[in-house]
């Protein structure tokens, strides 16, 4: 049986990416690395925000509504919002919450950990 992801299993994992530290902002905890943010979960538990590039947020909610959307507030940003109950299991919330450190990771964690590059859990290598 599949594990349906929590607030708890975004923490951990989060937590685990290199030079990741939890800070409380607006009364949620909030993850960042090199100082920048990239996973806030706001207070229902039920949901979590990463980064997502605006060009391909539209995209991602077309096809995935039931999983992404953005709250009218945050329209503006470059995040979107993930339903946790609506993630296919571990992996996909491992890498949703990677993709985001990629975003706000300085180019020499990049460069340091590659095993946190795009695809990882692709079966094609």
């Amino acid at each position: 049986m599949t594990h349906t992801p929590t607030a708890q299993d975004v923490r951990r994992i989060a937590i685990s990416l290199p030079e990741t530290v939890e800070k409380e902002a607006w009364s949620m905890p909030t993850f960042r690395v090199a100082g920048r943010m990239f996973v806030t979960v706001p207070d229902d538990q039920t949901s979590f925000a990463v980064r997502c590039p605006r060009h391909e947020r539209a995209e991602l909610i077309a096809a995935e509504p039931e999983k992404f959307w953005v709250p009218a507030h945050e329209a503006g940003s470059a995040w979107v919002r993930v339903r946790l109950g609506a993630l296919e299991g571990m992996d996909e919330l491992r890498d949703v919450l990677e993709d985001s450190w990629r975003q706000a990771a300085p180019d020499r964690l990049l460069e340091a950990h590659p095993e946190l590059g795009p695809g990882r859990h692709s079966a094609s290598a």
